[in-house]
């Protein structure tokens, strides 16, 4: 008799154990907003992230294996201001500086990243063929899918929608939409304009990136079904440590 009380309260206490534990999409049920309230990352008490020592090459990771992505502006201005006309004519002619430029989208460990997985890093020209508004540059399409598409377990037209819907649902925020000249300013100015472009975006859910004392890009953690921003704290590390950075004019 003992023994049957025992082990019906060692299965009581492994259904509660599973039922604190049970989260869907990183969102625990005592951690759930509510109705209305906005998505937020995870709390510092959730079940730790998997580690990954650092990148892989030549095919270490299994595609699909990733836990969050990585949205990348580049500030093309800056890009073509740096030695970038020379590696890209067509993006850095006259009157065909945008602002910000799609870069890629990088799937990403919690420490860490895949690239080059295995699969065909061949790019169907259907593909890229549509891909002339979302990259600057025809060989930047496939440098990213080699590198870090094949890394994400979808087709090429699959990733690149992907790349589309991730760049899309970021607002850029107005001032930075073509400023005719140069201008002084801290990566937390750049943080903050984009917070309050993106009601959803919090510190520590993107980084700002810099060069020798001027704005490179900006990055953006998302979640892999692309519909939260997300809590990155080794993307955030690799952030520009300037008090003040020039954002040079778009030509």
């Amino acid at each position: 008799m003992k023994s049957l009380l025992v082990a019906a309260l060692l299965a009581c206490t492994a259904t509660q154990a599973l039922a604190a534990s049970d989260c869907i999409l990183d969102n625990c049920a005592d951690q759930r907003p509510s109705p209305g309230e906005p998505s937020v990352a995870p709390a510092p008490d959730a079940p730790a992230p998997r580690q990954w020592p650092g990148p892989r090459r030549g095919g270490g990771a299994p595609s699909g294996d990733f836990d969050f992505y990585v949205l990348a502006l580049s500030w093309s201005p800056a890009f073509c201001a740096t030695g970038g006309s020379q590696r890209s004519s067509a993006q850095c002619a006259p009157g065909a500086n945008p602002g910000f430029v799609t870069h890629g989208l990088w799937p990403q460990y919690q420490n860490g990243y895949p690239s080059r997985c295995g699969g065909d890093g061949f790019l169907p020209f259907s593909v890229l063929s549509g891909l002339g508004d979302l990259y600057p540059d025809q060989g930047l399409a496939r440098h990213e899918w080699r590198q870090h598409g094949l890394c994400s377990g979808k087709s090429p037209s699959g990733y690149f929608a992907d790349v589309r819907a991730a760049r899309d649902g970021v607002a850029i925020p107005q001032a930075f939409k073509g400023p005719q000249e140069d201008r002084e300013v801290s990566p937390l100015d750049i943080q903050r304009a984009f917070i309050d472009a993106n009601p959803r975006l919090r510190p520590g859910m993107m980084a700002v990136v810099c060069r020798r004392g001027t704005f490179q890009e900006a990055r953006f953690c998302l979640s892999r079904d692309l519909r939260a921003f997300v809590a990155c704290p080794e993307v955030v590390r690799q952030g520009c440590r300037s008090q003040s950075i020039v954002m040079p004019a778009a030509q």
